[in-house]
């Protein structure tokens, strides 16, 4: 009997058959690195810059115990990952969590629920994710593949920026004077700079291929400020989005515009009545939401005749979405997830200038659309 209701709870519950607890230790402390003959101390995870893989499959439960053994505060981000009803453990520092202070420890616990593919894990607190950054890898569960053939190899590839001096120092100086940050001594791949940069000829990566073999580029850009593109001179490359997510049934909400409304695309205004101040909406649970993203000087939104021209038959689904210089940028999102979440620029300059504000989604009625009540370990500021 035994053996039999064993069986009938694997029968039932497929999803949990394949899936295993995963546990992983990051020792955030410094190190020395040299890159273009510069040698100067870094913040990196276990000694290693890049920072070390998180590799996972779809339905496995992911637990992360940071510990902060350097001076500065300290959060991780787990860029993409849905964090469903795990709020806690997403990491924008001071909006879902206190930062994690020199010698304590807070332990992320997630569970990676209808992803797969490459995303990015980071620090989330002033510009530490200049280092402090990594791959996450998420396969298909066990007995599943991807709509693809399998290639020979898989390669994270991650792009990043490196500074001669501490970007702490860079931001720092920059908004006490109000000018623009210095910008980066170089762009790095893995970490490394490679031979175009000074001192930098055997500091380049290299992936020794096989001819006539397949080989699966994890691509990540972990730049802090800048957009990068890539590209293999004489080779053709496949990019394989991020899954699709079916969006007819989202409702039109426009809940929310801005205070003062001006010309977009005509003379910069004097006075754009900025403010300074804490901005968050208010989302009641399963809310149909629709944001347009506006850039200034070209293309203003028409919010009567651009919207059938959307989308709605194949959207693709992201995390981040470049909005394009001078134009707009519409997205759509179901508030199904209870909790505090942090929209922002990814151009670390553009967030610490303040181009932020947070998406509080209310509980739902059901036990499981609430949010769960914080862990015992949460860091406290």
């Amino acid at each position: 009997m035994p053996s039999l209701l064993a069986f009938c709870v694997l029968f039932l519950l497929p999803e949990l058959a394949f899936s295993i607890t995963r546990h992983y230790t990051f020792n955030v402390k410094s190190h020395n690195v040299t890159r273009l003959c510069n040698t100067k101390s870094i913040i990196s995870v276990n000694g290693k810059f890049p920072g070390p893989q998180i590799v996972a499959r779809e339905g496995d439960q992911v637990l992360v115990k940071v510990v902060n053994y350097v001076p500065n505060n300290i959060t991780i981000h787990w860029h993409g990952i849905r964090q469903l009803r795990s709020g806690w453990s997403d990491g924008p520092g001071y909006i879902t969590q206190c930062p994690i202070q020199t010698g304590q420890t807070y332990t992320y616990n997630f569970t990676i629920t209808g992803q797969r593919g490459t995303l990015l894990w980071h620090a989330h607190i002033s510009w530490l994710r200049a280092t402090l950054y990594g791959p996450i890898i998420i396969f298909p569960r066990l007995n599943e593949t991807y709509p693809f053939e399998k290639p020979y190899e898989e390669v994270p590839i991650i792009f990043g920026e490196w500074w001669n001096v501490d970007p702490e120092a860079v931001i720092n100086q920059s908004l006490q004077t109000g000018a623009a940050p210095n910008v980066s001594d170089a762009y790095t791949m893995n970490g490394l700079p490679g031979p175009l940069y000074n001192c930098s000829s055997k500091d380049t990566f290299e992936l020794k291929v096989k001819p006539g073999k397949t080989y699966m580029l994890r691509l990540i850009n972990a730049a802090l400020n800048d957009e990068l593109f890539f590209g293999i001179a004489n080779h053709t490359v496949h990019c394989h989005r991020n899954r699709r997510h079916l969006c007819q049934t989202l409702r039109h909400r426009h809940n929310s515009n801005p205070p003062f409304a001006f010309n977009y695309t005509g003379p910069p205004p004097n006075n754009t009545m900025v403010s300074k101040g804490t901005k968050a909406v208010v989302l009641p649970f399963n809310a149909s939401v629709e944001v347009i993203l506006q850039d200034t000087r070209f293309g203003n939104f028409d919010p009567n005749n651009d919207p059938a021209k959307f989308n709605l038959v194949d959207p693709i689904e992201r995390n981040t979405v470049g909005v394009p210089s001078g134009g707009w940028v519409a997205f759509r999102f179901l508030a199904d997830n209870p909790g505090v979440w942090f929209m922002h620029c990814h151009f670390d300059v553009h967030t610490s200038w303040g181009l932020r504000m947070a998406w509080i989604v209310l509980d739902g009625p059901q036990p499981n659309q609430k949010l769960p009540p914080p862990p015992s370990d949460l860091p406290k500021c």
